[in-house]
């Protein structure tokens, strides 16, 4: 595995980490998540505008966003099922590169149209801080931005591809970041033009059960 670019300190980039096999295979195992778990449209806590990106989740715990605050809870909002399971593939992924015996208990599945983007903003809404942020795209490439953890601070952008990987530890655990734009057509991987974020979170305190071997 070829050595990670600090982008910012703490934010670790693995370009085309995932092969093309293995998006395929992601990809298919998460039209069957998304089978049971389908996309919403999460809304803004005080306005109720709706976001530009569709989300859905699988894991134990899911993020939502709706009138009544952000949060994690165990089951979807508008079926009231329980969360699929993560594919194992990830869990791979996390092993190999959170740096942490912590198991991620959410992974965020966001759906960017074209046209969808994601603003500055920091993921805050766990209780445990110490486990990083992973995330792993699938499709078309976006323009992300990081900075620091203030919303004054300086910025830095990368592209990030199809099979590329990110994680956010340390000083970067709560910086601020966000995606500008989705570069249409820059990928075959999905069937329609688009880009699936998967971001992986440790969202409790750990507990000897629930970390790896």
């Amino acid at each position: 595995m070829s050595a990670p670019v600090e982008i910012v300190p703490g934010c670790l980039y693995w370009p085309g980490w995932l092969d093309r096999a293995g998006q395929e295979a992601l990809a298919e195992e998460l039209r069957e998540v998304l089978a049971r778990a389908p996309l919403f449209t999460p809304r803004m806590p005080k306005t109720g505008q709706p976001f530009s990106v569709r989300m859905s989740n699988c894991g134990p715990l899911g993020w939502v966003s709706d009138t009544t605050g952000y949060r994690y809870q165990p089951t979807h909002p508008e079926t009231g099922e329980p969360w699929p399971a993560m594919p194992a593939r990830l869990l791979v992924a996390w092993d190999a590169l959170a740096g942490t015996a912590l198991r991620p208990e959410a992974c965020l599945i966001n759906w960017y149209a074209p046209g969808a983007r994601m603003g500055l903003h920091q993921d805050r809404d766990e209780e445990e801080f110490s486990a990083p942020v992973l995330s792993l795209s699938l499709g078309d490439s976006a323009v992300f931005r990081i900075g620091g953890t203030t919303r004054r601070a300086p910025t830095r952008s990368v592209r990030l591809a199809s099979g590329d990987v990110l994680v956010l530890s340390g000083p970067a655990r709560l910086a601020f970041h966000g995606i500008d734009r989705i570069l249409p057509d820059s990928s075959t991987l999905l069937r329609q033009p688009g880009r699936i974020n998967l971001t992986l979170r440790r969202v409790r305190p750990g507990a000897s059960s629930e970390i790896l071997p």
